[in-house]
């Protein structure tokens, strides 16, 4: 009986049977068999969304773990019966009895899965991956849930629209990139590119559209671009085969998302892939002969280099990979390798540890088995997602012209950066670029192998909002050296205009004095800002002189008086409006912290217009405070900080007695950079008649911390006092 039914099913899959007996010995056949005529006995009217037998589900499953994962005997058993069990159709123990131990482990793993109900959430990859490594005491359970995953999205048509949604969300976000950790990069993008069809099918038929649209095309520019490699190769007699691989769909509509381009602009849109064949003590130095082929007719890009050869990946991945640039601009990607490891590439970690000697027909090997477990037990704090991006960041980028020429700049460098890299003047007249093929702003952040073309004006100039775009060093000197430059001619022209007024209005003020009244007046910074409004006739001469004509009557110190007695300066420090903002970023031309008084966020402060050096601002109590504001009432003006400010980092400076005893002062530190975690620039203590005396200087985000501070130290024992002290 069971004979007639194993005709039966070997006509219903002749697929699975001419694979097993190709591949397996009678025994392995003989078990397979067994568990298939168990299957459908057990699943017997059972039908899928579709109407089909869900038994049909099982055997596909089970093809694509022999066929397109690699696995053996008690793997494809395992996933015959998974939805027997599952079901709960038949014990574990009875599976165990008539199959083996080891099928009874995979498939528990396999149950274990199924039960978990998950949620589409950005949380999703965390907690797949913490699922994975608890039910990965036998790892062909991974793989055999991969194979299981597969065939339901080579079948998502038959399923309702939620579920569809929710499958391919699922197979996009985690089985895709599980099957990239362990090589099975063919699963990896079928994976993709079916759950793209189903999130985005409109992005999806366009591609597929214009990928058809363009096919032609592209056999001819391969054919062209073959020519030269194909014939050098067979005059040096080595025997290899050339395959042209379409970057998946997903991958160009990530590309297309990611660098905001469409579809003609993305120029990766395949690789080769020349394949070697000959002996394996032969491989690297063949691979290494075919590149330098490759590399006598086509320039590479250094950065995208990849020599997967001399070490090869974690999950047994080797090849060489180079992107090289044609004469007429356009990029192709080439990969290099050996026939063993192109096998090792399409089928993953599985075909590599068979190449080892490792037979998958039977029991499986141990040794495969751990290299799989140490895979996936790999681990980090960060999603899966970031966990499968091995690249190191070296904090460059490499950038190309239009003619090939390789730059490198930093990461997070502009189009400003670059057109500035190349030559000042370039970067003088820029006002955009084209990255691969796509106009940009000055503003726009390159990314690693972009081909970048400037575009230029003759009527573009510098501007000081620039120093926010650049980041190298080579651009930000240059912009402030042509802006000190322009500066300079307005401030002098302004300087000479001023002082000609002030000699012919005949006026009893010195120069200086007149610079900072209208300064204060018009709220300026620097007597250099003032110069240049004055240079392009921005201010009137006629008012400057009657501003000064009032200031020399003593009209507009008693406007100041007036307004200063009708409201006290705690009121003052209301008017937001008028008062100058000051934030962490200190270290500018505009405005400095006075040193007298080394003021930090939340003290109460004031600016005071110099001469020559911009605003200094103090603090209200600031031992210099009540001189400045009585003999230059006119240069004082009110300023408050940025609600942000205390994002920065300030000096204080605290004074501390306390007994002379053994520990005290590293008592003290403690306090400050074990406790409060605050970063200590200076500690200076000495003997004082009995008792040590001493300062110590760290860094503050506001004075409230200062307070803090003080409080802890005061409550270490033989401490005497501890308060805040200026700095000169």
């Amino acid at each position: 009986m069971q004979t007639e039914k194993i005709t039966e099913l070997r006509e219903r899959y002749p697929g699975l049977f001419d694979f097993v007996e190709t591949n397996f010995s009678p025994v392995s056949l003989d078990l397979i068999s067994r568990a298939l005529v168990l299957a459908d006995e057990k699943l017997a009217g059972m039908t899928r969304y579709d109407g089909s037998p869900l038994l049909d589900h099982s055997v596909r499953t089970a093809e694509i773990v022999l066929r397109e994962v690699g696995l053996g005997r008690n793997s494809t058993v395992s996933t015959l019966l998974h939805d027997v069990v599952r079901l709960s159709l038949v014990s574990a123990e009875e599976i165990g009895d008539r199959f083996g131990e080891q099928t009874v482990g995979i498939l528990r793993g396999l149950c274990l899965i199924s039960e978990v109900r998950t949620k589409v959430s950005k949380d999703q990859a965390d907690n797949f991956r913490d699922l994975i490594v608890s039910y990965s005491d036998d790892p062909r359970v991974i793989l055999i849930k991969l194979a299981d995953r597969l065939e339901v999205m080579r079948s998502l048509a038959m399923f309702p629209e939620a579920k569809r949604k929710k499958k391919s969300w699922e197979s996009l976000h985690l089985y895709a990139q599980i099957a990239h950790k362990l090589g099975l990069y063919g699963i990896k993008s079928e994976l993709e590119d079916i759950a793209l069809s189903y999130l985005e099918p409109d992005d999806y038929r366009h591609i597929h559209t214009k990928l058809e649209e363009s096919a032609r095309e592209r056999e001819q520019f391969i054919a062209r671009f073959l020519e030269p490699i194909r014939a050098k190769l067979d005059a040096q007699g080595v025997k290899y085969h050339i395959k042209s691989r379409t970057k998946s769909i997903y991958s160009i509509w990530s590309k297309m998302r990611r660098t905001h381009v469409p579809f003609e602009e993305v120029y990766d849109i395949f690789a080769l892939r020349i394949i070697i064949d000959c002996p394996r003590e032969q491989e690297k130095m063949a691979c290494w002969g075919v590149y330098s082929v490759v590399t006598d007719f086509y320039t590479p890009n250094p950065e995208r280099m990849r020599d997967w050869i001399s070490i090869p990946k974690s999950n047994g991945y080797e090849s060489l990979h180079t992107t090289v640039v044609t004469k007429e601009g356009r990029w192709v990607e080439i990969q290099i390798r050996s026939e063993r490891m192109d096998e090792v590439a399409e089928r993953g970690i599985a075909a590599h540890w068979r190449y080892k000697g490792v037979h998958q027909g039977g029991l499986g090997s141990e040794q495969w088995l751990g290299r799989l477990r140490e895979l996936m037990e790999s681990t980090d704090t960060h999603r899966i997602a970031a966990r499968f991006d091995t690249k190191l960041s070296s904090g460059e980028i490499f950038i190309f012209t239009p003619k090939g020429d390789l730059r490198k700049l930093p990461e997070g460098a502009t189009v400003l950066d670059f057109a500035f890299d190349i030559h000042t003047n370039l970067g003088t007249l820029c006002t955009g670029g084209r990255v691969n093929q796509r106009n940009v702003s000055i503003k726009e952040v390159l990314r690693n192998g972009d081909i970048v073309e400037i575009l230029t004006s003759k009527n573009q100039k510098p501007k000081a909002d620039w120093l926010n775009i650049v980041t190298t060093g080579k651009a930000r000197n240059k912009i402030k050296s042509y802006l000190r430059e322009e500066q300079a001619k307005a401030a002098n022209l302004g300087r000479e205009e001023l002082e000609r007024k002030l000699k012919n209005w005949k006026l009893a003020i010195a120069m200086d004095d007149a610079v900072a009244l209208l300064c204060k007046y018009y709220k300026l910074k620097t007597g250099t800002e003032l110069y240049g409004r004055i240079a392009d006739q921005r201010i009137d001469p006629a008012e400057v002189k009657e501003i000064i004509g009032r200031h020399l009557s003593g009209e507009l110190s008693e406007e100041k008086r007036a307004a200063a007695a009708a409201a006290p300066r705690a009121a003052a420090a209301e008017r937001r409006g008028d008062a100058l903002i000051i934030d962490d970023k200190i270290n500018n031309i505009d405005y400095k912290l006075a040193k007298c008084c080394n003021p930090i966020f939340g003290d109460d402060i004031f600016g005071f217009i110099t001469v020559n050096a911009g605003i200094t601002i103090h603090r209200s109590d600031c031992p210099n405070a009540l001189s400045l504001m009585q003999r230059y009432p006119y240069r004082v003006m009110e300023a408050r900080w940025r609600d942000n400010a205390s994002q920065g980092a300030f000096r204080a400076t605290i004074r501390v007695v306390a007994d002379d005893q053994t520990g005290i002062v590293n008592h003290i530190t403690d306090v400050l950079s074990r406790d409060m975690k605050l970063n200590i620039r200076s500690v200076n203590f000495a003997p004082m008649r009995g008792t040590l005396s001493g300062t110590i200087s760290f860094e503050v985000p506001s004075v409230s911390v200062v307070d803090t501070v003080i409080y802890s130290i005061m409550k270490i024992k033989g401490v005497q006092k501890a308060y805040r002290i200026n700095t000169n």
